[in-house]
């Protein structure tokens, strides 16, 4: 099997390779394409990457390239983790919204619209060939943030795409370690959006234990998370910490005005990674890499390969699909981020108890803002801009959602296609 990974030059792609290496599943890999066009990057972490096989006695072997057509011709899996502009484009995605009193975050907000309209367009542009150079039945598994609206627009152009996060799969090892069990006996009741879910179950051989997480353990969720004890025990679940920014956006916002951006602290973490990778004597995966960001990451993303090409039967995954029902508050083509059976045909949500107003408003809320951001990445223009930022439950007041949309265009001029030149 040929894996193709666009972004390969990422510095968290060791994690995917050491789960790999691991052989944490039967996956039959024998080559992984790193594609990037940082030729710099991919000196350093394709070396490594083949280290990290070697000392694992894997005989994959790893290849880098800067051609996109070269790297995903012939694969039987495209793995997409890019991030356009670089962590240049992230710190303005961090910063510009906090002129306005709105949380800067790279995902959500004004700051996730910056980045869905400069990523959709790319990554549409990258399935064609995907479809036309490896293939119609060639999966593509996104792990590219926005998650959900990128995932949706790949569903909306016919590709056969699946959304992945790792939120789940992290707070699933963080729990098993709480209450003393395997990881794999552990079953969430995941329900929500890409970064904005909620943990309504935690079961262990069929018995739910979130009571007793929230009854024991609830001093260690809230500074795990950063969302106070005792609102996770009015509503009865766990909120992902992305929650945060919608539950305590004021003091989210006044917290960001003082400390660098995260863009700053991942730059740093990134050279120093560069720079161990590059030492030809280390040939395992550096501690430092927990600091990068994507826990869990290679374990959820081998899994999930391993599924959707035919080499595990039917499993259950927390992945980004179409709604088709399965949340009957959205549209069919709403992609939702659930527990999910995943197979050779791809991922089908499983059904999902009724959700409680407490939180099914605010995911109807955010599902109508990513159509609108949708529409403005596909199609473009400052008043689709304008509207999205007006639909986002962060933003929501008209002069903002104008002062945000002229500042969004204007810090990004040269990475957004219907701007660039104009």
């Amino acid at each position: 099997m040929k894996l193709t990974v666009v972004g390969g030059g990422s510095t968290y792609t060791p994690e995917l390779i050491d789960g790999i290496a691991g052989r944490r599943t039967s996956l039959a890999v024998d080559e992984i394409v790193l594609v990037d066009p940082d030729e710099h990057r991919l000196s350093l972490i394709g070396p490594f990457s083949q280290r990290l096989l070697e000392h694992a006695g894997h005989s994959a072997k790893v290849r880098t390239t800067t051609s996109l057509e070269e790297g995903i011709e012939g694969a039987s899996a495209v793995l997409l983790q890019l991030r356009v502009g670089g962590q240049k484009a992230r710190a303005s995605d961090e910063t510009f919204p906090l002129t306005c009193g709105c949380v800067g975050q790279e995902t959500t907000g004004a700051g996730g619209l910056a980045k869905a309209l400069r990523t959709v367009p790319v990554v549409l542009d990258i399935a064609d060939k995907v479809r036309r150079l490896a293939g119609p039945d060639t999966w593509i598994v996104n792990f590219t943030n926005p998650v959900g609206i990128v995932t949706r627009a790949l569903l909306q152009e016919g590709h056969k795409a699946i959304g992945l996060c790792n939120v789940a799969i992290t707070f699933q090892r963080w729990t098993s370690a709480l209450l003393g069990v395997d990881p794999s006996t552990v079953e969430l009741e995941h329900v929500g959006l890409n970064h904005l879910t909620w943990e309504r179950g935690v079961y262990v051989d069929g018995v739910d234990r979130m009571p007793e997480l929230l009854a024991d353990h609830i001093e260690g969720l809230a500074k795990h998370i950063g969302i106070d004890g005792a609102l996770m025990r009015r509503l009865n679940m766990v909120p992902s910490y992305y929650l945060n920014y919608f539950y305590n956006h004021d003091a989210v916002v006044k917290k960001q005005l003082t400390e660098p951006p995260r863009a700053e602290v991942v730059a740093a973490v990134e050279k120093e990674l560069l720079d161990i990778y590059g030492d030809p004597s280390v040939v395992t995966k550096p501690e430092q890499l927990s600091q990068r960001g994507g826990a869990y990451y290679s374990e959820a993303a081998v899994q999930l390969v391993h599924a959707l090409t035919g080499g595990a039967g039917a499993e259950k995954h927390v992945v980004n699909v179409q709604n088709n029902g399965s949340l009957p508050f959205l549209p069919d083509d709403a992609v939702i981020e659930v527990s999910s059976t995943v197979d050779a045909n791809g991922g089908r949500a499983l059904p999902v108890r009724p959700v409680e107003p407490s939180i099914s408003g605010l995911i109807s809320h955010v599902t109508a803002y990513e159509y609108l951001a949708l529409e403005a990445a596909k199609h473009g223009g400052r008043d689709r801009v304008a509207n999205a930022l007006l639909a986002h439950p962060l933003i929501g007041q008209h002069a903002i959602a104008d002062q945000l949309a002229d500042e969004l265009i204007a810090q990004n001029r040269d990475l957004l296609p219907w701007v660039k030149g104009n």
